[in-house]
């Protein structure tokens, strides 16, 4: 089936992403996206093809929207998908999986408990683990901030925070002295330009602001040393 994503193979190293909030998230990236899930039922050999159709962060649950002439077998069903770069999986279990009322491609279901997560390692840009926290301080006319980095390459950075956090923060506005966390050991200072600013809902945390910044004035050292703190992480992702 040529949409199917085939389940993280065997030997690989996922990390458990295990909060509610990045569950939550993740689930409404993929509904939003209309992104393709792939549902591998232990009773069956066929693939069920689906998409996240909603996502309700208060109970919390979500429903699935299963191709025209899809069911799901009763008992354990893996379910697989591409989210932004990693290959996201979880299990859930149901005696009976129960479609809504007159909805038979619509199932309910619960937020699994956790998630395995398997990001690429082979892109140019990575994006940082989901459920990991990297971080970016700085002054900016007197005022200090801290973001979250989502991504970072050789050429540069993306950060996000809440509207009211990232006040002041104009496309080509220039970040000095960026302590930037990549990781438990790996700091690095370097000098920023904004040069994308947009806005976006996150399933928890609300609007949010993502802000990429490209390097300037990297010297040939500082360059060295961005690429060896990037094959530390592209290196390190598999061993926690």
């Amino acid at each position: 089936m040529a949409d199917a994503v085939e389940p993280i193979a065997a030997g690989s190293r996922p990390h458990d992403m295990t909060g509610e909030a990045d569950i939550g998230d993740a689930l409404t990236i993929l509904a939003e996206n209309g992104d393709p899930v792939s549902i591998y039922p232990s009773s069956s050999t066929n693939v069920v093809m689906a998409r996240i159709a909603s996502v309700d962060p208060e109970n919390p649950h979500f429903v699935i929207e299963l191709n025209e002439g899809e069911y799901l077998p009763p008992g354990d069903c893996i379910f697989v998908a591409w989210l932004r770069s990693a290959k996201l999986q979880f299990k859930l279990s149901y005696p009976l999986w129960v479609p809504l009322p007159d909805q038979p491609t619509l199932v309910p279901a619960d937020f699994p408990e956790k998630c395995q997560v398997l990001n690429r390692r082979s892109a140019a840009r990575l994006e940082t683990p989901l459920g990991v926290y990297y971080m970016a301080s700085f002054v900016l006319n007197g005022k200090p901030y801290e973001m979250q980095l989502y991504d970072f390459s050789a050429g540069g950075v993306g950060m996000r925070a809440a509207p009211r956090d990232a006040q002041g923060l104009h496309v080509g506005r220039k970040l000095q002295r960026v302590r930037l966390e990549l990781g438990p050991d790996s700091v690095m200072i370097a000098d920023l330009e904004i040069r994308l600013s947009r806005t976006f809902r996150s399933f928890l945390l609300g609007d949010q602001v993502q802000i990429g910044c490209q390097f300037v004035n990297l010297s040939p050292m500082m360059q060295e040393e961005l690429h060896r703190l990037l094959d530390n992480l592209k290196d390190g992702r598999g061993n926690r």
